[in-house]
């Protein structure tokens, strides 16, 4: 800190002294006398500059990534002191020097002031003074550059001046652009296409490949990234466009490539500051918060000024994290962290009666296959009747909205989970219908990153050294990042006006295979020969494949392209409140077989066939 304002002050003073010699070296240019009458002009000048270049923002500009609009400001500063000294001096002193001086003097400010900025530019890059953002990504090694662009030149160039980056170097550019093939960027060959990045590669020695072209699509990043994986180089990226602030690219941008960058779609982005109204300064309780859903649903919605948010969650360490991050991120935020579990009446009527929230969304519940195959009636007692008792309470006290969180495998369920989350939503269609609160459900799949998905298990196996395992080499899943899911219930919660069944648009499925291999060649080792990829079977309950739409669900669009409405599937009431209620009865008793209560209000939940060929 000492040393920024040590800086600034050595800057001011080389400004003044630079705006006086200008004006001294004009005056003699045009042959003005030196006297004590324009003193004044000698005291005024350095001063204005000072303040005009502070009105310009001058002095906030890092000069590392400077070009033409910085020196615009340089130059509309100088010419707004300089004609401010000839204001002054005919107001104040009825005597300034010629038109023509004054005119002289913001030509040699400009040039000077412009080249002392410059001068600096060049000393940060070599010397790397200037603060930049801190990179683990350090290059070392043969680089391979893909994209003969802005970026990429830009990269060049600081790899080549900087006295930090020594210990890599640029071997060669590959761009698809046939006019760029053979040309040069700072010396640095444009070798070929994306056909000669294996070649290349192997010539040059390559040991790191930095992916340059920020305004890439997804897919065509997709398929490049897939063939340098070929390589077996370590890869490295730029990020896309619209994750940077500007147009500044440099090598402090380059981060890992991670498995998104491999999923072939564009990122989901929605403009939440258009529909968040409905939460703002509204009391909002998050049911599970401390989860992975949850969390995000916290964040976000902490974000636009809600007049509480209630996180509840019975895991008091995933809790406890989330409350922390926000009170950092947001000291003002009106925040409350409850313990507590949705099973409990007792405490969601206390909670309900003393916060009375507004809005609810409900993200609480069991949700690994595996687990909940082996112990059914838990997922009976935490998904159906824990979401049967939050709704109770959000008809009692009068919420407004009460967002059910789903999954795709509520669709045909062939497993426990599943059915029961098919159940909820059930239950949320159950209460809308019989209460003045809007009740909906939002259905989607996977989401990458999230507790129990696959690719934190793959990196743990990876880091394990293997192998890793893939229940089928068939298998596939939408997926979709925690944001982005979070972003589009958000928005869905703010179209809702009761019953829907809400349904995400997850984009094209992506086979896990594909995802071990892609994730194992990301850490720097070859799939099947450093890393062994192990097939152990479709575990109970589990699919190859997921669907998000029942067959007896039309498809309704809405105002945004990812979110459509199944049309409500009729239900009978009294059948299926006599089956809750001997689901109740039964779900204490471990040697009851729930099943077949499920199978009552969801026929298309199977479970029959216990052969491992079907059990998907």
């Amino acid at each position: 800190m000492k040393n920024r304002y040590l800086r600034l002050f050595i800057t001011l003073i080389f400004d003044g002294v630079i705006s006086d010699a200008s004006l001294l070296l004009a005056m003699l240019t045009t042959g003005e006398t030196i006297d004590s009458d324009i003193i004044h002009s000698l005291t005024i000048l350095p001063v204005l500059i000072v303040v005009f270049f502070y009105i310009f923002k001058v002095y906030n500009i890092l000069w590392r990534y400077s070009g033409y609009n910085e020196l615009a400001r340089i130059m509309a500063g100088s010419a707004m002191a300089v004609s401010g000294v000839y204001v002054v001096s005919m107001a104040l002193f009825s005597n300034a020097c010629a038109v023509s001086t004054y005119v002289i003097t913001f030509m040699i400010v400009c040039l000077m002031i412009s080249a002392e900025r410059i001068a600096l530019k060049k000393y940060y890059i070599s010397s790397n003074l200037e603060p930049t953002e801190k990179n683990d990504n350090t290059l070392k090694g043969n680089i391979m550059l893909i994209g003969g662009g802005d970026a990429g030149s830009a990269i060049i160039t600081e790899i080549l001046e900087s006295k930090k980056m020594r210990d890599c170097k640029i071997c060669c550019v590959i761009d698809d652009d046939p006019y760029k093939i053979g040309k040069y960027i700072s010396g640095i060959r444009i070798v070929g296409d994306r056909n000669m990045i294996i070649e290349a590669a192997k010539k040059y020695d390559i040991s790191t490949i930095v992916f340059a072209i920020p305004s890439c699509p997804s897919e065509e990043k997709s398929e490049i990234l897939n063939i340098c994986q070929k390589t077996e180089c370590t890869l490295r990226t730029v990020p896309a466009i619209y994750q940077l602030l500007n147009n500044n690219f440099s090598a402090s941008s380059i981060r890992k490539v991670e498995i998104e960058d491999l999923l072939g779609r564009d990122p989901i982005k929605i403009n939440l500051n258009s529909i968040m109204n409905y939460v703002e300064n509204k009391v909002i309780m998050v049911t599970g918060g401390g989860g992975s859903i949850g969390s995000e649903l916290c964040r976000q919605i902490a974000v636009h000024n809600p007049k509480q948010l209630i996180i509840f969650d019975m895991y008091e360490n995933n809790a406890y994290d989330i409350q922390n991050e926000l009170l950092r991120k947001y000291p003002k935020l009106n925040l409350v962290t409850l313990i507590g579990s949705v099973r409990d009446s007792k405490r969601l009527d206390c909670v309900f009666a003393k916060y009375r929230p507004q809005i609810v969304y409900h993200a609480a519940a069991h949700k690994h296959v595996p687990l909940m195959e082996e112990s059914p009636n838990e997922s009976i007692k935490n998904n159906v009747f824990g979401t049967y008792k939050t709704a109770q309470f959000a008809d009692k006290y009068g919420v407004q909205k009460f967002i059910l969180i789903s999954t795709d495998k509520a669709v045909n369920p062939t497993n426990i989970m599943g059915a029961t989350k098919r159940i909820c939503e059930m239950i949320v269609q159950y209460f809308n219908n019989h209460s003045d609160t809007e009740y909906v459900a939002v259905r989607f799949g996977n989401v990458l990153g999230s507790n129990g998905s696959v690719i934190p298990l793959f990196r743990k196996q990876i880091e394990n050294g293997g192998p890793v395992t893939v229940t089928d080499p068939e298998i596939i899943r939408y997926f979709m990042t925690i944001p982005e899911a979070v972003s589009l219930v958000l928005q869905a919660g703010a179209s809702a006006k009761g019953g829907e069944i809400f349904v995400l648009d997850m984009g094209k499925p992506v086979k896990i295979l594909t995802l071990a291999e892609n994730l194992i060649r990301l850490s720097g080792y070859r799939p099947y020969v450093d890393i062994e990829i192990k097939f152990t079977g479709l575990r109970k309950g589990e699919k190859l494949y997921e669907e998000l739409l029942m067959s007896e669900e039309g498809l309704q669009n809405t105002e945004n392209d990812l979110i459509h409405i199944g049309q409500p599937i009729d239900i009978d009431e009294e059948v299926f409140i006599d089956t809750l209620n001997k689901m109740q009865n039964v779900m204490y008793d471990d040697n009851a077989d729930v099943r077949e209560l499920v199978k009552l209000i969801v026929p298309t939940y199977n479970y029959v066939n216990k052969s491992a060929n079907s059990v998907n």
